[in-house]
C-alpha cells in the first residue's frame, strides 16, 4: 500500500503532514492518510489523539498549522477524533487499520 496521498492530482505525503501536526499544542499522537472523495481522488485526513479529550483541536486549527508549513493542498480536510493509533511493535502506524 502507497503511503502517498493524491489529491487533486497533487502528490502528498502523510509523514510530512504528521510533522507539520505535530507542532499542535492540543496533538498527543497523529496520523495522516487518504480516503476516497468523490471530486479531488482522495482527501487528506487526520486521525488525532488529542492531548486533552474535553477539549480537542479544531480542524481550522489544524489546517492552519499545516498551511504555515506545507502547500495548502496538503492541509487535511477532514480530522478524526481516536484515544489511540494502530501501531506495529516497532512503532510505526498501522496506516490501513485507521478506517478499522
Amino acid at each position: 500500500m502507497s503511503n502517498v496521498i493524491i489529491t487533486g492530482g497533487e502528490k502528498v505525503l502523510p509523514e510530512q503532514v504528521e510533522l507539520a501536526l505535530r507542532d499542535h499544542p492540543e496533538i498527543l499522537d497523529v496520523a495522516v492518510a487518504g480516503r476516497p472523495d468523490p471530486d479531488w481522488g482522495q482527501r487528506v485526513v487526520a486521525w488525532v489523539v488529542p492531548r486533552r479529550p474535553a477539549t480537542p483541536p479544531t480542524l481550522a486549527s489544524l489546517r492552519r498549522l499545516a498551511k504555515d508549513a506545507l502547500p495548502p493542498y496538503c492541509a487535511p480536510k477532514e480530522m478524526v477524533l481516536v484515544d489511540g493509533l494502530p501501531k506495529t511493535a516497532a512503532g510505526k502506524t498501522r496506516r490501513a487499520q485507521l478506517d478499522a
